[in-house]
């Protein structure tokens, strides 16, 4: 397959690397030296396996209807993952039990005693060959949903191909391409609702195995939620519906306005009024690829230097085909000491700000490779979010290199910033509506379909007019991944959108002084807690009623200031 990975280990020969785990595991740990020793060799191993699992994961991404690549990487999922888990638990366990463990530097060891620690809590032996089970309706919903095209004219056009239509002036247009969008992945519904109904089946039967109440809980542990709790989660929803949705609201009814129409129906909240036309960045990736590099390079050369030294190794996928999953990622390659991006590209705003958000995880990645331990590379994803989505903003003050014409900047910075508070109110209801399924695993899809409408009532703005195309609005939550592949993986997205704006902020007060900020919290890696990691970033681990108050007020003055 691709070349852009290093492949130090054959899978083929799953014997060969559990005799390297087991080598490992004889090894003498008795005395601090053996067991920082024994760590490194650990975590050398891991990074061959994670390098090489990642690659297979990137191929089977990059060609979903590849059968050389979904078999590699069905292998892993089913062989190599299974192999791995088991083997890591041992690990913990070794490292918990070893006579060197007490007496190892509490203040660098801290974090990662009380990682293993968790790990060792909720591993159950049985729970892997559910997790490959769930790993395989995972890859089905990929296989149902990445060869999803259209015809739009004379043209075969992927899903995110489509995208900018929705965003075009003509009225028609737009409905015309958000009608193909969603009826395209309602044609696939049955098949997809399937998907959920036997995952939550297995994820609810894992935290059972655990001894745990649903399986939020258990994901709540599994994710290291150390510094905050689902009731949190909850506190922070009604945060947003009390002072996100009224903004938000505010925002739309002006852009009703602004486009002339009577009643705002779904495929008008991203068009643009008459006489203008979608923002076009870009016209080439490879434009998209040299502007980011500049914008980058003055931030950092380091920055630019990442980017350009991935182009040139084939660690960028960035343009839609059929075929290829849907969505956009980075994935961290430890081996290569670098990072591959993967996104579908259509030469629209979102497309310059996802090169932009995934170069944030590279960096991350980049500023994380001293980390004396293996473990403290492996970050959470509040803090992951927080570098790049960071990113995001931290670059606004020279998009004139991809917008020359003034009018179109401002546009820009406005749809950036009113990006913020669109997205909010909809990544608490994707949070909230996973709290409900786990909660409730006995549901139906119709109950489940329901909720996600009642969510969208409760906590989303109400202007938008769904008459007649209400099974649009609460199906809409099929077309998020993350809900099949990564569960619960959404309300780290909010948190560090939060602490992003609380970067912006700190940014347009002192720029270098935040830039240095930034680099300084995302060296730590994981090795100190959130709290501690946005608090050398300069900014609070703070969701609280007032911070998110401060924090709108903050954007509104923002967007006022680009009349």
């Amino acid at each position: 397959m691709s070349t852009f990975y290093v492949e130090k280990l054959n899978f083929k020969e799953p014997k060969k690397i559990a005799e390297m785990f087991d080598a490992l595991l004889q090894e003498s740990t008795d005395t601090v030296e053996e067991l920082e020793s024994w760590l490194k060799k650990q975590s050398e191993l891991f990074d061959a396996i994670e390098e090489a699992m990642s690659g297979h994961y990137i191929d089977f991404q990059c060609q979903s209807d590849s059968k050389e690549a979904k078999e590699i990487f069905e292998h892993d999922q089913s062989v190599i993952d299974p192999l791995f888990k088991k083997y890591n638990s041992l690990f913990d366990e070794a490292f918990l039990s070893s006579k060197a463990n007490c007496q190892l530097d509490p203040v660098l060891y801290k974090q990662l005693i009380k990682r293993k620690q968790n790990a060792k809590e909720i591993f159950r032996l049985e729970n892997i060959e559910l997790e490959v089970k769930e790993d395989a309706l995972a890859t089905n919903y990929f296989e149902h949903t990445g060869g999803l095209t259209v015809q739009w004219g004379n043209e075969e056009l992927t899903l995110s191909e489509l995208s900018p239509y929705i965003q075009a002036p003509d009225r028609d247009t737009r409905k015309k391409a958000l009608t193909l969008i969603s009826e395209a992945i309602l044609f696939k519904e049955a098949e997809l609702q399937q998907i959920m109904n036997e995952l939550i089946v297995l994820r609810h039967q894992k935290a059972q195995n655990t001894g745990l109440t649903n399986y939020r809980d258990y994901m709540f542990k599994k994710y290291e939620r150390f510094d905050y709790s689902p009731q949190d989660c909850k506190k922070l929803a009604e945060s947003i519906r009390k002072y996100v949705k009224p903004l938000k609201e505010k925002l739309q009814k002006q852009h009703k306005s602004e486009l002339g129409v009577d009643t705002y129906k779904p495929w008008d909240r991203q068009g643009v009024p008459q006489g203008q036309k979608p923002l076009q960045p870009f016209t080439t990736t490879k434009e998209l690829i040299e502007k980011s590099k500049v914008i980058l390079g003055n931030l950092d050369p380091r920055f630019a230097e990442l980017l350009t030294t991935m182009d040139e190794r084939g660690m960028l996928d960035l343009n839609s085909r059929k075929g290829k999953a849907p969505g956009g990622f980075c994935s961290n390659l430890p081996v290569s000491q670098l990072s591959f991006i993967f996104m579908n590209a259509s030469r629209t705003q979102d497309d310059m700000i996802t090169l932009l958000h995934e170069m944030g995880h590279c960096i991350h990645n980049d500023l994380m490779r001293k980390q004396p331990i293996g473990d403290y590379r492996e970050t959470p994803m509040e803090s992951a979010e927080l570098a790049s989505m960071s990113m995001e903003l931290l670059t606004m003050d020279q998009w004139n290199l991809f917008y020359e014409d003034e009018a179109d900047l401002i546009r820009a910075k406005k749809e950036q910033l009113k990006g913020i508070i669109d997205f909010l109110p909809l990544g608490m209801i994707i949070d909230q509506f996973q709290h409900w399924m786990y909660e409730n695993p006995d549901h139906t899809s119709d109950e489940r379909d329901r909720k996600y409408k009642e969510l969208m009532l409760d906590i989303d703005s109400n202007v938008v007019n769904w008459n007649g195309y209400e099974k649009w609005q609460q199906t809409a939550w099929l077309r998020v991944l993350h809900i099949f592949e990564v569960p619960f993986y959404y309300i780290e997205y909010v948190i560090a959108q939060l602490g992003a704006v609380q970067m912006y902020k700190q940014y347009r007060e002192n720029p270098e002084q935040a830039l240095e900020n930034y680099k300084k919290a995302l060296a730590l890696g994981s090795s100190k807690s959130l709290p501690e990691v946005y608090e050398a970033a300069g900014i609070r681990f703070d969701f609280s009623d007032l911070m998110i108050q401060e924090l709108m007020v903050f954007l509104e003055q923002e967007l006022e200031q680009l009349q």
